[in-house]
């Protein structure tokens, strides 16, 4: 491809004296000692070692010879010839900064193979002959800059396109000197210049010397040079520009086209449910939708941003196909054949979707997102919410009905799984809108007619509405039966045309024992079947049975790829576990900072889901980490908005979360407080052990319910069998408080051995004196206690080993303990700290009994509260115990269990 090499520099007016100071440059390395006299038959040899160190001084003295084509030359063939010219040429380039000014005009004026008209080769637009003199003293004592544009082109081309001569130079400049003006910011009428050809052997080229009459106006920044370069090159090179532009063109039609069937092959692929980009797939169905209910034009030109970034993310995904990719890569060739022509360094290949001139390819994908939405039938497992629900969301168990009625069909037909009108209509229903709320019955009523129909779909979610007990009372033996139809649909369907999505849903339903006892290894196969063809939600759940160990041997490192790659498809719940496996360090070392991006990365994720489902599930997800603050900052009221559209759809963990902000808050009506008991009850009845243990408190405390010590007893019974610590802990205080200590310590006991910090500290408490006592038990427990952090277990320690009753006296200890109680505020601590060695304090002979007051008081006064009660009758107060056991170190809710929140 022909090239143009142009070059601008220029001569501020103190140039000029400082260039007197100077010794003739071009003189001295022409003719001094030494230099190397050029015999024509050696040209071909290799260089001198003079040579070579002159042009190493004249790249150091002016780096920018190194864009010269005579350098290009050297580089490629570091001959005698090719150094001579390049030595030469970047001499001459740069003369203008080694003599002075009327030498420099006078020296591109009638230097050797400068071509002459009459004495000298000057010329200028206008036909009359120019005085050299005159000029060259007009130049000298010009009193403003002085530009020295430098045109360069390959003898190949110059002779090919006729600028090979002074002639055909002349007509261009005077033709293209109102584009210099303007870059120069010279008004035309005070634009003067004059130029001279050279006509070297290799690269024959213009001098050039321009400035304004008035001596104020002209200045040329970067995009000046460039778009004189740029108007040079489509100037001369026009006609080969004409044939490059029109294979452009060419290549662009093509491209659009090739892009086109593309996207129409990809959502046939959606059809079939075979299609391996997940990401085209979730852009595409989130664009249809979202355009549903667009006005005005359906063009990119005319969307908002959120619609135009979804656009672009598509046509980011069409430039990985490789059909794509290699007709775009031909487009740029051509465009970046034409920069070469003005451009030394090409800029960086914009993405196809950053690209302007393919806006055509932006409005197709439009119009394909516009027909999508409107057939009737799209298989779309990113829209379907159930395939989404990761297996450790926490359990909320039912109890199966035994009157449920056996789930018959009549005239089944054909499974099949089909994302249609009717279904979508249904699964619409469940959810509900902003609009309109949710219509359980007439969700049921229409999934009926679909799994009457063969749809595996329906079924499946016929049983989710019996045992979450959606629209009716819970059947756990119901759901079964439901599970169980499509399970037999799914693996129906999946026989007789394999199909990646159909597998995912048969290994979730063996992974989860709905319709079919529990089987993870079969679950495990079904699930590598679906991810070996790149499904990312298969990928994401064969990667939770290997970081559990189920069905699989546990491999932390092959869950880390398989959630990367899930993740990588921009599916939320991989980056989700992936943000769980960095905070805490499981596999790889703890990284805040990558756990951060992923739980950033998983917040937007489902954010991007419920926009398209609604479901109850992900609005729980987005609640729980809006309330904790993780992916997102903390915002309680839009976390409770969350719970609050979960719980409508019936979501029993975002009703629990809800009753817990409503119990909390100062601010809640007596209505949302019944409706928070009410609940919480049916959760308890449910088997739910923190629903269970939520009530006991209430009815211990009173409030939201009347005041009930045995129903108190009977919710943290229910709870502490199913291991709830705390429910333990308080059926501990419970006894303790009605005088039972032996019971009491049975319950602090259980506990205690579940590692419960509180539990420890009260029964080492307890077997420290009484009909209990037991020293070495204490000291265990007490310790145990100490060590999670508890400063009341190590103030006590710290006593113990101080006063040295019952157990060997350790000074050294006791400061140990003191010193950790203190740093969380301990002031009893602090105390024994600062006069622990001084002679003039309390010593402990003579003040015994103050020690043992206070040693006393440890075990009574500063105990922790037994349990972050819920007072609905003093906001007050309870806002002075909340701050009471801030102030003692505790978190404000420490008693707290979140485990059935988000781990």
């Amino acid at each position: 491809m022909p090239r143009l090499i142009f070059k601008c520099p220029y001569l501020k007016p103190e140039q000029r004296r400082s260039a007197a100071h100077r010794e003739n440059y071009v003189r001295y390395v022409a003719t001094r000692e030494g230099v190397d006299r050029l015999d024509p038959g050696k040209a071909a040899l290799p260089a001198t070692e003079r040579q070579k160190e002159m042009v190493s001084q004249l790249l150091r003295d002016f780096p920018l010879c190194r864009g010269l084509f005579e350098y290009e030359d050297y580089l490629t063939a570091p001959t005698r010839g090719n150094a001579s010219e390049f030595i030469t040429r970047a001499i001459e380039d740069n003369a203008d900064f080694l003599a002075k000014r009327e030498n420099y005009v006078d020296y591109i004026a009638k230097r050797p193979r400068a071509e002459r008209s009459g004495a000298h080769g000057l010329f200028t637009g206008a036909d009359d002959p120019l005085v050299l003199s005159q000029v060259a003293e007009a130049v000298a004592s010009h009193p403003g800059n002085v530009w020295l544009p430098i045109i360069s082109l390959r003898r190949e081309d110059a002779a090919r396109l006729g600028y090979d001569n002074a002639a055909n130079w002349k007509d261009l400049l005077t033709s293209y000197a109102p584009q210099f003006a303007e870059a120069m910011k010279i008004p035309l009428s005070q634009f003067r210049w004059y130029a001279a050809f050279h006509d070297e052997s290799h690269h024959p080229h213009i001098h050039m010397v321009c400035y304004s009459a008035d001596g104020k106006s002209g200045f040329l920044d970067r995009e000046g040079i460039a778009k004189i370069k740029f108007g040079l090159a489509q100037e001369i090179f026009r006609q080969d520009l004409t044939e490059i532009y029109q294979r452009q063109t060419q290549q662009r039609d093509a491209l659009t086209l090739e892009s086109q069937d593309v996207l129409r092959q990809l959502i046939d692929q959606m059809r079939s449910g075979t299609l391996k980009s997940p990401n085209i797939e979730r852009f595409m169905l989130e664009l249809a939708e979202r355009l549903k209910s667009t006005s005005g034009k359906k063009q990119y030109g005319y969307l908002k941003a959120p619609l135009k970034a979804i656009v672009d993310g598509i046509v980011d995904e069409l430039e990985k196909d490789p059909r794509v990719a290699a007709a775009y890569d031909l487009w740029y060739q051509q465009r970046e054949e034409v920069l070469r022509t003005y451009k030394d360094d090409l800029p960086e290949r914009l993405p196809l979707s950053r690209q302007k001139e393919f806006k055509r390819i932006k409005n197709i994908v439009i119009e394909e997102a516009v027909r999508l939405g409107q057939e009737a039938a799209v298989l779309s497992p990113t829209d379907e919410p159930e395939a989404q629900i990761p297996m450790d969301d926490p359990p909320v168990p039912e109890e199966p009905a035994p009157d449920s009625e056996p789930v018959e069909l009549q005239n089944e037909a054909p499974p099949v799984v089909a994302w249609n009108g009717r279904y979508k209509e249904a699964r619409r229903l469940l959810t509900g809108d902003s609009d309109t709320p949710p219509d359980f019955e007439k969700a049921r009523r229409l999934l009926l007619e679909e799994a009457q129909a063969g749809n595996a779909l329906a079924m499946f979610d016929l049983g989710r509405l019996s045992a979450d007990g959606i629209g009716q009372d819970p059947d756990e033996a119901q759901a079964q039966a439901w599970y169980g139809k499509a399970l037999a649909a799914f693996r129906a369907v999946e026989k007789e045309r394999p199909n990646r999505y159909v597998e995912y849903r048969i290994g979730k339903m063996y992974a989860a024992g709905l319709g079919v006892e529990q089987d993870y290894r079969t679950a495990a196969l079904w699930f590598d079947k679906s991810a070996a063809q790149n499904y990312a939600l298969a990928q994401y759940s064969l990667a939770k049975l290997y970081s559990e160990g189920w069905g699989v041997e546990r491999d932390y490192r092959m869950a880390l790829q398989l959630y990367e790659q899930a993740a990588a498809k921009g599916f939320p719940y991989a980056a989700w576990e992936l943000g769980k496996i960095y905070r805490d360090g499981i596999g790889p070392r703890p990284d805040a900072r990558q756990a951060a991006q992923y739980f950033t990365a998983a917040f937007r994720g489902f954010q991007v889901l419920e926009t398209q489902s609604h479901d109850g599930k992900i609005q729980y997800r987005l609640g729980w980490m809006l309330l904790h603050g993780v992916g997102t900052e903390r915002d309680e009221t839009a976390a409770r908005k969350w719970f609050e559209r979960s719980a409508a759809q019936g979501n029993k963990n975002a009703r629990y979360q809800l009753a817990k902000l409503i119990l909390g808050s100062d601010g809640s009506t007596p209505e949302e407080i019944s409706q928070a008991a009410d609940w919480l009850t049916k959760l308890a009845e449910g088997g739910s052990e923190y629903a269970q243990y939520m009530l006991g408190k209430l009815y211990r405390d009173g409030g939201a319910v009347e005041r009930n010590g045995v129903l108190a007893a009977i919710w943290f019974s229910q709870a502490a069998e199913q291991g709830h610590e705390y429910a333990m802990y308080a059926l501990g205080k419970l006894d303790l408080e009605a005088g039972n200590t032996s019971a009491a310590c049975r319950w602090f006991e259980k506990a205690a051995e579940l590692g419960n910090q509180f539990a420890q500290y009260q029964l080492g408490k307890l077997l420290l004196a009484g009909e209990a006592k037991d020293m070495e038990r204490a000291l265990r427990w007490l310790t145990a206690s100490a060590e999670q952090g508890n400063q009341f277990a190590q103030y006590a320690l710290g006593k113990l080993y101080l006063l040295g009753k019952d157990i060997p006296q350790g000074k050294d200890a006791a400061v140990r303990w003191f010193t950790m109680a203190a740093e969380q505020g301990n002031e009893y601590a602090q105390y024994f700290l600062d006069h622990m060695n001084d002679p003039q304090g309390p010593p402990l002979l003579t003040n015994a009994t103050r020690l043992l007051h206070h040693m006393s008081r440890i075990f009574q006064d500063e105990a922790p509260p037994a349990l972050p009660g819920i007072s609905f009758v003093d906001s007050k107060l309870r806002r002075r115990i909340r701050e009471k056991k801030i102030a003692m170190g505790h978190k404000p809710d420490d008693h707290e269990d979140q485990g059935i929140a988000m781990r």
